[in-house]
């Protein structure tokens, strides 16, 4: 019989970039243009076949970027294994405000090891050919504020919406492998800034799975 293990990821960013077309976009494969302003948080669920002998259960909070429910960030956040941060590449003040999304995050939720909670930044509506974010701007974000990774993405056209997520549960995997005692590592980290492109929709999934 299968393990399975229990994922909790967080998204969040500013209102309108994408967060909850990103969620429907990786459950369900669908778009809408007509998705209603989130209040507080909303959920969903994914199972994953891993590997033979490894299922994995994400939970994916949406959490609603408006001020008036920053005060209750701490408990959203609260026994998150990883989190997607999301920006609109045209609109240059949510990416600016990726960063204080960000150091909310840190200041209220770490690994049960006391590690940060790896975090993925994501550069939403890059189909919309509006750029107010340049790579160098997104690169060196990255590198001062510890991201994972990032990428450019497509909700409406779904552009490295798998991809990213297979990278963000690669790292998932890996802390999960550490905590449990494993000794073989599901990683592909090598502690450095990562952008995520189109050359890595050919991840294999569970090929490194140490259930």
């Amino acid at each position: 019989m299968a393990e399975e293990v229990l994922f909790k990821v967080i998204i969040i960013g500013d209102p309108t970039v994408g967060k909850t077309s990103f969620v429907h976009r990786y459950v369900n494969d669908s778009f809408r243009r007509d998705y209603k302003m989130t209040i507080g948080v909303d959920f969903a669920l994914k199972v994953i076949r891993w590997s033979d002998r490894c299922n994995i259960k994400l939970q994916l909070w949406d959490i609603a970027g408006q001020e008036r429910f920053t005060s209750m960030t701490r408990v959203y956040y609260k026994d998150a294994h990883a989190c997607i941060v999301m920006f609109d590449l045209s609109q240059k003040n949510t990416f600016q405000n990726a960063v204080r999304w960000k150091k909310d995050l840190d200041s209220k939720c770490q690994l049960a090891d006391g590690a940060a909670v790896p975090c993925l930044l994501l550069a939403n509506k890059c189909d919309l050919g509006q750029r107010e974010v340049e790579q160098e701007e997104i690169e060196e974000m990255c590198k001062e504020h510890d991201f994972l990774g990032w990428s450019e993405t497509s909700v409406k056209e779904g552009t490295m919406i798998d991809e990213s997520m297979n990278y963000l549960i690669e790292e998932m995997m890996s802390k999960h492998a550490e905590l449990e005692g494993f000794s073989e590592s599901a990683t592909q980290g090598n502690g450095t800034i990562r952008h995520l492109s189109r050359e890595d929709e050919d991840v294999h999934q569970g090929s490194r799975c140490s259930c």
